[in-house]
């Protein structure tokens, strides 16, 4: 039977960054990517809209790992050895020029994920690195000597002294099975990174527009997120949507997804924004209110609020009543959403569960039941809000476990 040094579980980005990392630290290792289906680095391909958010500009390591509702502890320590600043100089220096976007998300100066897929495939294949494609992982057996067999689901059976798991998704966990049969725990596999659906067909009606700087807060719970929201045709999206899907992703989950939803359109407190519109009437009374929004909301979403708050059209500031200036600061800053459902975001999509990390060494990304099984990227019971975090941890941790896997090599 067929000897190798080290088997790749997995053909997205974690396993080719892993991959790439061993052959870096060890040249002469034999190291094989064994992926189930037919396609490689299928999410690197299609993320960012096409383009690869590679990761994620940060003024320091500690300011990177606020980005990351589970696992933050655990990279604290991988991040030591590989973090951002590492990842641009790791691709910069292999020919992939990079650029920062206003929002600090770092991309690709092509503005194409076919520059990152086409720096991988030359780097494995310069590096001597073999690939197999429809070969999914069925069983593994940890033999006496230390040695791992592996049977694949096509049949094709090898030895390899150590394996580096790179799966990861909502729907490995017949994937995962193999690794529960070692002893492992996995935490069980949950959506992240989604949006709202709301049954409110008015809402449904300004689909296209975005609140620059809104307020959501799931009620019952505490996380809250501030950020731009998006209106969809089917309920809300955006940057403060998407990270709140991720911080609260195990209670919403637990929810069914099911639950109400506050937005405060303005992300101003209600005291203040009462003071501004006094102020405003004071300044403005023969405005009309309609036609004049305040706080940088968007005219269409501000004439939405106006009818919610029963003001007519042709109504002029100095003649609002009391209860339909309430109503108007109500509607602003508490506006209530029933959510049923979600939807995910693209096809990005990113799973919170894992490998449960008290069983993984973080400085060396090995299994801390069985020598020689290291883990990298989403296997692990870690995630990060959208912005190119969740590639950084595919790279650092894959990294870290690359360079731990030549290290054994050399051991042995």
């Amino acid at each position: 039977m067929k000897i190798i040094d080290v088997a790749v579980i997995g053909g997205g980005a974690s396993g080719f960054f892993g991959a790439i990392s061993v052959k870096n630290h060890k040249q002469d290792s034999d190291v094989i990517i064994f992926e189930k289906s037919q396609k490689l680095l299928s999410k690197v391909r299609i993320s960012g809209g096409g383009r690869c958010n590679i990761t994620h500009h940060c003024e320091s390591t500690s300011q990177l790992l606020k980005n990351y509702p589970r696992g933050a502890a655990f990279l604290s320590k991988v991040f030591k050895q590989f973090a951002h600043n590492d990842t641009r100089l790791w691709f910069e220096t292999r020919g992939v020029t990079l650029k920062t976007e206003d929002d600090n998300r770092i991309f690709p100066f092509s503005d194409s994920s076919e520059s990152v897929i086409e720096c991988f495939m030359n780097e494995a294949s310069k590096l001597g690195i073999t690939i197999k494609l429809g070969h999914g992982l069925e069983k593994v057996d940890l033999l006496n000597n230390g040695q791992f067999s592996l049977m694949f689901e096509n049949g094709f059976t090898c030895l390899t002294k150590t394996i580096l798991v790179a799966i990861g998704g909502f729907n490995q966990a017949k994937g995962y099975q193999f690794l529960t049969n070692l002893g492992h725990t996995i935490q069980h596999p949950k959506p992240s990174l989604f949006t709202f659906n709301i049954a409110d067909k008015q809402l449904h009606t300004l689909m296209g527009v975005v609140s620059p700087m809104a307020q959501v807060k799931i009620i019952g719970l505490s996380q809250e997120a501030a950020g731009p929201v998006l209106i969809t045709h089917w309920g809300l999206s955006g940057p403060a949507i998407l990270k709140l899907s991720a911080w609260a992703a195990t209670e919403l989950y637990e929810k069914q997804y099911n639950f109400l939803v506050k937005i405060n359109w303005v992300n101003i407190n209600e005291v203040e924004v009462r003071h501004q519109i006094a102020s405003y009437i004071l300044s403005h009374p023969k405005k009309l209110i309609q036609g004049n929004p305040l706080f940088s909301v968007p005219s269409r979403l501000w004439e939405y609020l106006c009818a919610k708050s029963e003001i007519d059209t042709n109504l002029r500031w100095q003649d609002i009543s009391k209860r339909a200036n309430n109503k108007l600061v109500d509607a602003l800053t508490n506006s209530q959403y029933e959510v049923k459902g979600k939807t995910t975001f693209k096809e990005e999509f990113v799973t919170c569960g894992g490998v449960d990390l008290t069983q993984v060494n973080p400085v060396s990304c090995e299994s801390n039941l069985i020598k020689g099984l290291f883990f990298a990227g989403e296997v692990l019971d870690i995630d990060g809000i959208t912005g190119g975090f969740n590639f950084q941890n595919a790279w650092s941790t894959s990294w870290v476990a690359g360079k731990n896997i030549a290290k054994t090599l050399f051991e042995n």
